[in-house]
């Protein structure tokens, strides 16, 4: 086999059972897959598909997925990985060292050598920018952040109070979403495998996870409308490599008006999924109404001394400990992808999928009809510290491992400028269609099928 993903830590390992879940979830949620062999997972397609920002080319040409200012420096004392890919992390970034927005990589770096790397990482938290530390493993696993990302599943999921009411996409005794539409259940999926069919998806995340999450409840039928806020805009490359399947909007919610097509929207969606933390929703003036599934994504859980701290998978690495055994002589390195952002994505659509199943039913094994659903929503949440436990835990460590095999460009699609990885899902060899251009579709529903 290619060393495919090859790290010290079983990287393909985690990629092969996370996408896994998600294929045995869409299983259980009734979806016919258009392959002779559902069973069996392509490494070469996983791997290309968690390293999708590798294989991305806009015109021809790869991109950059690190702005200058995102990294490892060293510092007084130690290492620590920095997170500056958008403006506002940017500016917070060079404001806590006490240099001008504009400053290049060099003098950036020379800064950062006179600080210590514990007082860099505190004083980022409470400035909004965002600075890790790198720690040893051990160091990550006997530190309060690392005792709560190894408690728990990999997956959360709860109730949430209430039955599903009538503005959602179908009632607990099986009529129909308001407007008297009546989709699919879950438990009849319909040609094609489209186990989401009818379902619709109110997406507010960015960045890896929650958007992977998400293209996959696109791809296995779903109504995906994400919704962004028009600034900061997103970065073009990441919304191309993710944005698959799905429509795009942009509403401002500090605005009354788009506040009100929020909540309408809202109200009218069967699944809503977020990168906030817990009550930021709310915070936002909006609600969200019973029997409504919702999906969070975080960077270091609900629980612990980093509960409502901000992160993304390189950060996530760098304080677990994974960068110091993916690099060499003291100095950190990196996992051959953003691994953490994909698996857990396929974790959190495997888990809305579950949750979706148990609220709206199941196909009867082995029989005709189906297993009603109890028509109560639920919570389902995953962290990439939860995440990057897991795979710490794995078996199967290679310290002498072999470089990991490039990219698979067999594994690509190619639409207009943009080639990107194909689904690692199998039965699919390409998304409902390309990204659309960022904030240019309406907020609004598709209509519900027939």
């Amino acid at each position: 086999m290619e060393p495919w993903l090859a790290a010290h830590l079983p990287v393909l390992d985690l990629a092969l059972d996370a996408v896994r879940a998600a294929q045995r979830a869409a299983t259980r949620a009734g979806l016919r897959l258009t392959t002779t062999d559902p069973a069996r997972l392509d490494p070469a397609r996983i791997a290309t598909a968690f390293a999708s920002d590798r294989v991305l080319e806009l015109d021809g040409q790869p991109v950059d997925g690190f702005a200058p200012l995102s990294g490892f420096f060293p510092a007084a004392d130690g290492w620590v990985r920095t997170h500056a890919n958008y403006p506002h992390h940017r500016s917070r970034l060079t404001a806590l060292v006490g240099l001008p927005d504009d400053v290049g990589r060099p003098a950036f770096a020379h800064r950062l050598t006179g600080f210590p790397a514990q007082e860099l990482e505190d004083r980022a938290a409470d400035a909004g920018a965002i600075v890790a530390r790198v720690r040893t493993e051990r160091e990550w696993r006997e530190s309060g952040p690392g005792r709560a990302a190894a408690s728990g599943p990999v997956v959360r999921t709860r109730l949430r109070p209430g039955p599903l009411t009538g503005t959602g996409r179908r009632l607990a005794a099986g009529s129909g979403r308001r407007g008297g539409a009546d989709p699919r259940s879950l438990a009849d999926p319909g040609p094609g495998g489209t186990a989401l069919a009818g379902v619709r998806v109110l997406d507010l995340t960015r960045v890896i996870a929650g958007p992977v999450a998400t293209r996959t409840l696109a791809l296995l039928g779903a109504d995906v409308l994400r919704v962004d806020p028009p600034d900061p805009a997103e970065i073009e490359w990441q919304h191309l490599d993710t944005g698959q399947g799905k429509r795009s909007a942009v509403l401002d919610l500090r605005d009354a008006r788009d506040r009100r097509i929020a909540q309408d929207l809202l109200d009218a969606a069967d699944v809503l999924v977020t990168g906030y933390r817990p009550g930021a929703v709310e915070a936002l003036g909006l609600r969200v109404p019973p029997g409504v599934v919702t999906g969070r994504v975080s960077a270091w859980g609900d629980a612990g001394p980093w509960a409502d701290r901000r992160g993304f998978d390189s950060i996530v690495q760098a304080a677990s400990g994974i960068a110091l055994l993916e690099g060499r002589d003291g100095t950190p390195g990196a996992l051959p992808a953003q691994a953490l952002d994909h698996a857990s994505g396929y974790l959190l659509a495997a888990g809305i999928v579950d949750a979706l199943t148990l609220r709206d039913g199941r196909p009867q094994d082995g029989a005709a009809g189906s297993v009603p659903g109890d028509g109560l929503g639920r919570d389902v949440s995953v962290s990439l510290a939860r995440t990057a436990t897991w795979l710490l835990d794995l078996p199967g460590r290679d310290p002498l491992h072999p470089a990991a095999a490039p990219a698979s460009g067999s594994q690509t699609v190619t639409h207009e400028r943009v080639t990107t990885a194909r689904p690692a899902l199998p039965g699919y060899e390409d998304y409902p269609h390309p990204a659309h251009r960022w904030g240019k579709d309406d907020p609004t529903w598709r209509p519900a099928p027939n």
